[in-house]
């Protein structure tokens, strides 16, 4: 399991980034290009590394500050046909499906969070799905709002910028979290609003029986435990090179719902039901942040303490 990397790198420092990647036995393949990069200017370096060595790598490619005069440039290796690729993976500590690419974790929650048009719609539409579900009381509806709802992007990327230290992060993740609701509440209960007036439910509704979605307003200690299976499954997805797409997307089974109740409840004057769902909403998304916490902080400490041989590379003086 290979990762590709291509580092534009100033020519002062094209020496210890050299010595850096042939010292490490992650590393399968390397090409370097002298000049080969024009912005902005400096060497280039094309390496295929196992993916247990590339944490290390990028740290102390950082180190070097390559990425803040050069770049740094992250891609997964399908396939590689190649002895010496097997030996790098054979050589370097660790597994490479357990192994953590941290920047590349940064980088991809912080992309996949953003408080973007995109976003808003797709949370939006998970919401109104939602309370239809509850109005038909349908369990296949609640699947189809839990898949679409892309609410555990903000989630993981505040988690991980609270442990990596990264601020603009958190901040960013916080706000896409808290508009996004926000904006999706207010859409679905006008919404449900206008079902009402048009004579399609009354308020009646909540009050009755419901067995396939009475769940979404019964918050209890199964709702803790389920947020926190959610968010461990979550990160591991996120982390993990093996993990399937969708993992990830499970975790809305009782935030993008309550969600949806919450906007039906405003909708439909139910105070009661605004409360029970707005707690089944918070205990979800405080039990799955603080379950993402949890895992990234474990994760972060194992892999640390992974022996890398990484050579003695001096810092440029600057």
């Amino acid at each position: 399991m290979l990762l590709h990397l291509r580092v534009t790198c100033p020519t002062d420092r094209s020496d210890e980034v050299r010595a850096l990647f042939e010292a490490d036995p992650g590393t399968a393949h390397l090409a370097v290009v002298p000049g080969g990069s024009v912005v902005p200017p400096g060497d280039l370096f094309l390496a295929d590394v196992a993916r247990e060595a590339a944490d290390g790598l990028v740290r102390r490619l950082r180190d070097l500050h390559v990425d803040r005069d050069g770049g740094i440039a992250l891609e997964s290796v399908d396939t590689a046909v190649s002895r010496s690729a097997e030996v790098a993976e054979d050589r370097a500590p660790g597994d490479g499906a357990d192994a953590v690419v941290w920047e590349q974790v940064v980088r991809t929650t912080a992309s996949d969070s953003t408080l973007s048009v995109a976003y808003v719609a797709f949370l939006t539409i998970a919401t109104l799905l939602a309370a239809v579900a509850i109005v038909n009381d349908s369990a296949i509806l609640v699947i189809g709002a839990m898949v679409l709802g892309p609410e555990f992007a903000p989630i993981a990327a505040l988690a991980v910028a609270v442990v990596g230290g990264r601020r603009s992060i958190a901040r960013q993740a916080l706000v896409t979290l808290v508009a996004g609701f926000a904006i999706a509440i207010g859409v679905t209960a006008l919404v449900a609003l206008l079902g009402r007036v048009a004579g399609w439910y009354g308020s009646d509704l909540l009050a009755a029986d419901r067995p396939a979605t009475g769940f979404i307003t019964q918050p209890d200690r199964w709702s803790v435990v389920v947020a926190v299976l959610a968010g461990i499954a979550g990160v591991l997805s996120l982390t993990s090179a093996k993990s399937g797409a969708l993992v990830g997307v499970f975790i809305s089974v009782t935030t993008v719902p309550a969600a949806g109740d919450i906007a039906l409840s405003l909708a439909l004057g139910d105070g009661r039901e605004v409360g029970e769902a707005a707690a089944q909403l918070g205990i979800n998304l405080v039990g799955i942040l603080l379950a993402a916490l949890a895992t990234l902080a474990v994760q972060r400490a194992v892999w640390r303490r992974v022996p890398r041989v990484v050579p003695d590379v001096p810092r440029p003086r600057r």
